[in-house]
């Protein structure tokens, strides 16, 4: 596990979407390696919490409401009382399902699902970047998007607005890359695949065995890892670029 100097000053990461999988993953990664993590999620923060943080360290937030993560980013403003932020990770995401969790296509998506999908998926990571951008530039941080193998493909799973949002946010990212960038604030995605989660679809295994070379499903820990080596002076050079945790899935 990475290991952080005893003598160095507490980095911060704001994380959306911590409560599971990918999310659950980093937040587990950055705190063992010292980081202060705060959390944004719809839910309130959990009595059982298996990281060193509490209710002072969570937001609760629909993001799906600009107004309310209007006021979320204004919370997190006071909890940081001033000081840096390091890292934001962008991981909070929704993908509805039509009845029996069947796939929700171009044709058969309403014009009000896509849009919650839009504002969850693609506008609260920018609200939330630039609503921060004075703490990220002061701690020359940087920002992780969390697009999607679904971004770039048709997926048999993932739904058109799901998909189309992502796609979006890979853009969005080369655009916060040069933005951003001029700032001292480096902007990556990552674009995960088939990765071992409780949201799996029925039919995944038949992904594997057929579409990735590697022959397994990745791991939430595999994607937190890159997310880690993207917030750090590892990759202080790479900026714009989208990184893909697939197993070769996309080849």
């Amino acid at each position: 596990m990475p290991t952080t100097d005893s003598n160095a000053p507490r980095r911060t990461l704001l994380l959306t979407g911590a409560s599971r999988g990918i999310g659950h993953a980093t937040v587990m990664r950055f705190s063992s390696a010292g980081w202060r993590v705060l959390t944004c999620s719809r839910h309130p923060f959990p009595e059982v919490c298996p990281w060193d943080a509490g209710p002072e360290d969570h937001i609760q937030v629909d993001l799906a409401d600009h107004d309310d993560t209007t006021r979320a980013i204004a919370e997190i403003k006071e909890r940081l009382d001033g000081g840096l932020l390091h890292a934001l990770v962008n991981n909070a995401a929704i993908s509805p399902k039509a009845e029996g969790g069947k796939r929700m296509g171009s044709i058969d998506t309403d014009v009000d699902a896509w849009s919650h999908v839009f504002r969850v998926n693609f506008f609260a990571p920018i609200m939330m970047a630039r609503g921060l951008i004075k703490e990220l530039t002061a701690a020359k941080g940087s920002v992780v998007n969390v697009t999607s193998i679904a971004g770039s493909r048709v997926h048999p799973f993932a739904g058109a607005a799901y998909a189309t949002s992502k796609a979006a946010l890979a853009s969005l990212t080369r655009e916060m890359a040069s933005d951003f960038g001029r700032l001292g604030v480096r902007v990556n995605a990552i674009a995960p695949g088939e990765i071992d989660t409780s949201i799996l679809s029925p039919g995944t295994d038949k992904i594997v065995a057929e579409q990735i070379p590697l022959n397994r499903l990745g791991t939430p820990d595999e994607v937190a890892k890159i997310i880690y080596v993207l917030c750090s002076e590892t990759s202080s050079y790479v900026n714009g670029a989208e990184i893909h945790i697939n197993g070769g899935q996309h080849v």
